[in-house]
């Protein structure tokens, strides 16, 4: 692997490693949220630097529906960033503390709450359109080159499980109530386990991959 695409591939791992980590504030308390936030914005800038190439090819070639999908998702994305950024700075208490009083303290708590979950949402949708490249890199470690069915096949049932109780976690954990922001406050179970909760999460990850993937993937069998 080249350096350029191993210090990608860390800050892709790092960014999801930190969204994880900042779903569970409940388990690490507000400072330690504050500054993995904060890393996470870096992240999210080192990932656009290193990406610079998307930028310059934002004017050219044809607009398919795939590409336009994947676009609309990659924007939803830094919409949600920078409502996390600008709520995170209003609200803050240590990493920005030494700022002077901005207001907006409802209107932050609003957007804080949107773009924590929407935004969680819209990032494990943009790790699915690019789901191709991972299992690629994963197919290259494992030097396996040829195309199995039975493999599909094995892959495809456990995304359907995956997703399945991905829309589970999805209603049990009320995530629509926070999406549609019909409370403004979240309610936090601190005597949850850990373990039980990143295995939701992880899995609601999975879901997004799972529709992100066949999505895109059902949008090319269409442009053929």
């Amino acid at each position: 692997m080249k350096p350029k695409a191993a210090v990608k591939l860390a800050v892709d791992i790092f960014m999801t490693l930190a969204l994880l980590f900042l779903m569970g504030y409940q388990f690490w308390g507000e400072a330690p949220h504050e500054w993995v936030g904060t890393g996470m914005f870096l992240l999210f800038i080192a990932h656009h630097i290193l990406n610079g190439h998307w930028h310059k090819a934002l004017f050219k070639g044809k607009y398919s529906a795939i590409r336009i999908f994947t676009l609309g998702i990659d924007f939803l994305v830094f919409i949600s960033i920078l409502a996390q950024m600008y709520s995170s700075i209003v609200m803050s208490r240590y990493v920005f503390d030494f700022l002077p009083p901005i207001g907006g303290m409802s209107l932050a708590r609003r957007l804080h709450i949107l773009g924590a979950y929407w935004g969680f949402l819209f990032m494990s949708l943009h790790l699915g359109l690019h789901w191709n490249m991972i299992l690629e890199m994963c197919r290259k470690a494992m030097k396996i080159k040829n195309k199995s069915k039975i493999r599909s096949i094995i892959l495809l049932i456990a995304g359907l499980t995956i997703a399945g109780y991905g829309v589970w976690v999805l209603i049990s954990r009320e995530l629509p109530t926070y999406l549609l922001l019909k409370s403004e406050f979240v309610f936090l179970d601190y005597s949850e386990s850990r373990i039980l909760f990143y295995v939701d999460y992880l899995v609601l990850i999975g879901l997004c991959i799972f529709i992100a993937h066949y999505c895109a993937k059902l949008m090319r069998k269409l442009k053929k």
